[in-house]
């Protein structure tokens, strides 16, 4: 399935693995033209019968994330533990992980190893730390 908003940079590619996973894959700017897009899709996901048991959303061709791009995560994460469904918000651009470690979701997104991508050095950021009691 292919999603592209009025903004001819802004695509949703989503696909079912042979796990039975789903992935969706963002490609520019999550923000106000496109968040409603993104929260539609992962939607149509979690009413499947049965829903996918993860969820992946692959940020890698993120290129920004406003106010209303975070309000579409969080209410995907939401989507997602009333489904039972595990989300990954997978290969975070630097940006978004400064987004969410400014408005404190990180933690929201951090249960799954592996899903940050290397920053120019090469090295991955270290691990978040574990959410507040």
């Amino acid at each position: 399935m292919n999603i592209t908003s009025d903004d001819s940079d802004f695509h949703l590619e989503t696909v079912l693995d042979a796990a039975g996973d789903a992935h969706i894959r963002v490609t520019g700017d999550l923000d106000w033209d496109s968040a409603d897009d993104l929260t539609e899709a992962a939607r149509a996901l979690l009413r499947a019968d049965p829903a996918p048991p993860r969820l992946h959303l692959d940020c890698a061709r993120m290129t920004l994330c406003d106010s209303l791009g975070l309000a579409s995560l969080l209410t995907i994460h939401r989507g997602c533990a009333e489904a039972g469904v595990r989300l990954h918000l997978d290969n975070r651009p630097a940006p978004l992980r400064r987004l969410l470690d400014m408005t404190g979701t990180a933690f929201l997104f951090d249960d799954a190893p592996g899903t940050e991508v290397p920053d120019a050095s090469g090295s991955a950021p270290p691990p978040p730390p574990p959410p507040p009691s």
